[in-house]
């Protein structure tokens, strides 16, 4: 089997994080689209502030890090509860609307 190699990564000083709690996800046959936004309280028309392009490669790797993530972090804190409601999409993304052009 490959010995799995770390890569060494730095992260810019003037790197500004960004808050996100809105995502919208979309894909084409080649790629998906994620487009993230801040909605605040008052903010009418929010403007995405990231958008990643992954390959569906890419995506499925991500997902498989997101899941061995968030298993640590239950394992660690307890579990993450998931509001109820009509569905998920409702209730996360309730009283907003796509980007514009999506």
């Amino acid at each position: 089997m490959a010995e799995i190699k770390r890569i060494q990564v730095s992260i810019p000083e003037d790197l500004e994080p960004q808050y996100v709690n809105v995502a919208y996800i979309t894909h084409t046959a080649s790629e998906f689209l994620m487009d993230f936004v801040t909605m605040l309280p008052g903010v009418t028309q929010p403007k995405v502030n990231t958008r990643l392009i992954l390959s569906p490669l890419a995506m499925k790797l991500l997902q498989r890090a997101l899941n061995e993530n968030i298993k640590r972090f239950e394992d660690k804190f307890g579990e993450i509860k998931v509001p109820h409601g009509s569905t998920l999409a409702d209730e996360l993304f309730r009283g907003t609307n796509p980007p514009e052009g999506e």
